[in-house]
């Protein structure tokens, strides 16, 4: 048997200590709560998707009555941008999150399925994008979304 220890890197911010850029996008992340749609969880998240042309594609989560077919903040943000700006690098991912009426204190993480997208996104360009997880008392900044998702599965793994 072998053991094998996962690390990941992650940096934990306050507000204040973000560069004028990352605050931009945490800040288009949080308006994004408004155009979220979560009348069963009440869990309001938005994400802003920065590209490296400069444009913001904003996103928020989509629920649904049919549980499985509602769509999470990161997707729809990291889809859109797929759609709208097919040749533009996704450089930076601010996501938000909102519930009893104020934001979270510590702060979202992104489900298994948002990670794969967000990976799949950094391998389709070739860069890593910036991840901010906003929350009240820190926000955590990860140079790449494969920091999340360590173990990661891309278009290499289905090659036999």
């Amino acid at each position: 048997m072998k053991e094998y220890q996962l690390k990941t890197k992650m940096k934990s911010y306050q507000w204040d200590e973000l560069s004028e850029e990352q605050r931009e996008v945490v800040a288009i992340a949080k308006e994004q709560i408004r155009h979220s749609y979560c009348p069963y969880s009440h869990f309001h998240v938005g994400a802003a998707a920065k590209l490296a042309n400069g444009v913001v594609i904003r996103g928020a989560n989509q629920e649904n009555a049919a549980y499985p077919s509602g769509l999470c903040a990161e997707r729809t943000a990291l889809f859109a941008a797929g759609a709208q700006y097919p040749d533009q690098p996704v450089v930076r991912l601010a996501i938000a999150c909102y519930t009893d009426g104020h934001f979270t204190k510590e702060p979202g993480s992104p489900c298994g399925a948002c990670r794969q997208v967000m990976l799949e996104t950094e391998h389709r360009y070739g860069g890593k994008m910036e991840v901010l997880l906003y929350g009240e008392d820190e926000i955590f900044v990860f140079d790449s979304a494969a920091d999340l998702l360590p173990l990661i599965f891309v278009s290499e793994n289905l090659k036999g």
